[in-house]
Parts: C-alpha cells; sequence; structure tokens
C-alpha cells in the first residue's frame, strides 16, 4: 500500500511540476514575443493570464507542504508564494498603471526562467528519479543572478504602486496591502541565511533586501 501511495504522488508531482512548467515556457516565450515587437509596455497585457494562471497554480505548492506531499517547510514556502500573488494580483492586476513599466519585464523574465529551471528540476526528478548534473548546476547557480532582479523588481512595482493604493478605493487592497509588503522581506531573510551569497553587505541582494524597508516608511 505504502510503494502504490509513492507511485500515485510520484505521479501526481510529475504531472504538477510538468504542467506549471509549460505555463511558465508560454509566458517566457509571450514577453520576448512582445519585447521584441512592441516592447516593454506591450509585455504585461501579452503574458497577463498564462502569468496569472502559473503563478495562481503556486498555491497547491502551500497545500503539498501542509499535507506532506513535500518535504518543503510551509514557512519557507509561504513567504515566497505569498509575495509573488501580491505582486500579481494585489499589484498588476488591482493597479493598471504598473502594467507599462519596464520592471514589469525584468519581473516576468526573471520569474519565468527561475521557474523554468525549478519545475524541470523537480519535474525529472520526479519522472525519472534523478537530474542531470547540468540541470542541478542551472538550479542553483541562476539564483545569483535571477534572485536580485527578480526581488528588485518586486520591490520597485510595490513602490511605484503606492500612491495608487493609498487612493484606492478597494477596501481590500487599502487594508491588507501593506501586511503583505512583509512576505518579500521574510522571503529574503530566509533565503539569504541559507545562502553565502547574502551574506556580502555590498551584494545586489543585500541591497535589494534594504529596498524592502522603504516602502514601509512612506
Amino acid at each position: 500500500m505504502a510503494s502504490f501511495f509513492s507511485t500515485v504522488k510520484r505521479i501526481y508531482l510529475a504531472i504538477y511540476n510538468w504542467a506549471v512548467f509549460t505555463g511558465w515556457i508560454q509566458v517566457l516565450i509571450f514577453a520576448i514575443k512582445a519585447l521584441n515587437e512592441s516592447g516593454p509596455a506591450a509585455v504585461y497585457d501579452a503574458v497577463e493570464k498564462p502569468l496569472q494562471l502559473a503563478q495562481t497554480a503556486a498555491i497547491l505548492e502551500i497545500i503539498h507542504g501542509l499535507i506532506g506531499l513535500v518535504r518543503s517547510p510551509v514557512s519557507a514556502t509561504l513567504p515566497q508564494i505569498g509575495s509573488r500573488l501580491f505582486v500579481t494580483w494585489g499589484i498588476l492586476h488591482s493597479f493598471p498603471e504598473t502594467r507599462t513599466h519596464i520592471l514589469v519585464s525584468s519581473l516576468v523574465i526573471s520569474w519565468s526562467l527561475t521557474e523554468i529551471i525549478r519545475y524541470s528540476f523537480f519535474g525529472m526528478k520526479e519522472a525519472l528519479g534523478f537530474t542531470p548534473s547540468w540541470l542541478l548546476w542551472l538550479r542553483y547557480s541562476t539564483f545569483l543572478l535571477l534572485y536580485p532582479t527578480g526581488i528588485t523588481s518586486e520591490v520597485g512595482l510595490i513602490y511605484i504602486a503606492l500612491p495608487y493604493i493609498k487612493v484606492t478605493d478597494n477596501p481590500i487592497i487599502k487594508e491588507f496591502v501593506f501586511l503583505f509588503i512583509f512576505y518579500p522581506l521574510w522571503n529574503s531573510y530566509q533565503l539569504c541565511t541559507n545562502n553565502l551569497f547574502c551574506k556580502s553587505s555590498s551584494s545586489p541582494s543585500f541591497l535589494a533586501i534594504q529596498m524592502h524597508n522603504f516602502p514601509l516608511l512612506i
């Protein structure tokens, strides 16, 4: 029975990872095409639906952790997914004024590259029982570039949205928006306490983390 459950779990997780991988591939292709043909202002409109779907699908990862399907602690998964959902729905979806900014392009490309690598890594691990060394290298090396660009884009878009947040008529956004600003800050703290790259106060990641404090002071 345990063997049957283990097999079903691996099949489910393989399907989940490859399905979301496909979504992020679509996001990346649409983003590059929009950048090439129309420029940064057109990126959000090109990727809106697949971006929302792929990012929202990550909620299942919290459930996976809660019910024990994966070993990732919810305390680490929740802040990361929460911060991304906040930017996806609380910022980009709620405030159209932010959608044409060039930071949307850097955000979408950083997220999609990160997730394409991550989901293919876990997809191969679940489907085949191993991952090739080159994918393992990508998984733990591209972080050095994609994490700072991604998190800086998140913080920048939150900052850009602040004037609109202050005057919004949406009571949900008005009541909870500043609570969600803490998510990327906590996510940065957790990741950096486990990565030597972030130990240096002169690194781009450290500077990005410090930027998280700025919106909290406005």
